[in-house]
């Protein structure tokens, strides 16, 4: 099948990295980026959308006749939290309009990134399980449960293929944090690399699940390309890479910088973290397309070090 790809929200830190992948998977022509914003750094196709435009969605599938969507574009839980209704007004809107124009168009398939924040005080924190009650504490959370039946529906209803997710907090180099909970696990190596104190607004101790930018990528990649007969949920896959607290990250990061000094602060980002699980039971995901996560902790610290050294000694030579 000669796939065609639309990634929305490319411009993001799952989008940035996932859109490379893709590009060098079927090649520059087969890839179409999209942002709300203009960018000019992706080596392939680029229009500027805002996907809560149903009609632009539609233009760029018939243009460049689009077989799959990577639905990216979403506000995440921290910033959500400073605009909820803007928050769930675009998260919800553009899925809505992905899906109708998938059903419309007869794509083959699309994904939704769904997220561990669907999760509240009632799943059990340790290895939450694939079916544990949905309560999210955030409006970001709250649109990604809805997103998960709506993809449900879909699948049942009109045969839409659509495939999911539940993301763990995500570390990567690429690109700057986009508002989410997690984020401080990338801010930490910056202020580290930069040799300066880090203040972190979660408590030293708050575990939660977390998963390095290539497992990441990979786990997509790898549900994307599984057999739909083999793929027993419609909903979203738990997904599970490792877990740590503050004070582990900041262990393995004093192996490289010994007097690195980390002020804990504690604001509203401490409140939603303390609903999510401190890890997740992905068993289904290993069992139906084979799923296993490769980086440790200390393989992500060196990784983030060295690549994060190496962006500031590029720009430090210009």
């Amino acid at each position: 099948m000669d796939e065609k790809i639309l990634i929305t929200g490319a411009a993001g830190q799952l989008g940035t990295v996932l859109t490379e992948a893709l590009i060098k998977k079927y090649g520059p022509q087969k890839i179409v980026a999209s942002d709300i914003n203009n960018i000019s750094e992706f080596g392939c196709n680029f229009e500027v959308l805002d996907a809560t435009d149903m009609a632009e969605i539609n233009r760029i599938v018939i243009k460049y006749r689009i077989t799959q969507i990577y639905h990216l574009a979403a506000i995440l839980s921290a910033k959500g939290e400073q605009n909820p209704l803007s928050t769930w007004d675009i998260n919800q809107k553009s899925f809505f309009n992905v899906l109708e124009c998938a059903k419309d168009n007869k794509l083959n398939k699309v994904f939704f990134p769904s997220s561990i924040a669907v999760y509240g005080n009632s799943a059990p924190k340790i290895k939450t399980p694939q079916s544990a009650f949905l309560n999210p504490s955030t409006v970001y959370g709250m649109s990604k449960a809805s997103g998960e039946q709506w993809a449900q529906y879909y699948s049942s209803k009109y045969g839409l293929d659509v495939r999911s997710l539940r993301y763990p907090g995500i570390i990567g180099y690429q690109s700057s944090p986009g508002g989410g909970t997690t984020d401080y696990a990338i801010e930490i190596y910056h202020s580290a690399v930069k040799e300066q104190p880090f203040v972190c607004y979660l408590n030293e101790g708050t575990r939660l699940p977390m998963i390095f930018i290539y497992d990441a990528i990979r786990a997509t990649l790898e549900l994307m390309e599984a057999r739909k007969e083999n793929l027993v949920l419609r909903s979203s896959y738990n997904l599970q890479g490792i877990s740590f607290a503050p004070k582990e990250i900041i262990e393995s990061i004093k192996k490289y910088y010994p007097d690195f000094n980390v002020i804990y602060k504690p604001d509203f980002r401490q409140e939603i973290a303390e609903t999510w699980p401190q890890s997740m039971d992905d068993t289904n995901a290993r069992e139906d397309w084979g799923w296993i996560p490769s980086y440790s902790l200390a393989d992500i610290t060196m990784e983030m070090i060295t690549q994060i050294r190496n962006i500031y000694e590029a720009k430090n030579a210009f």
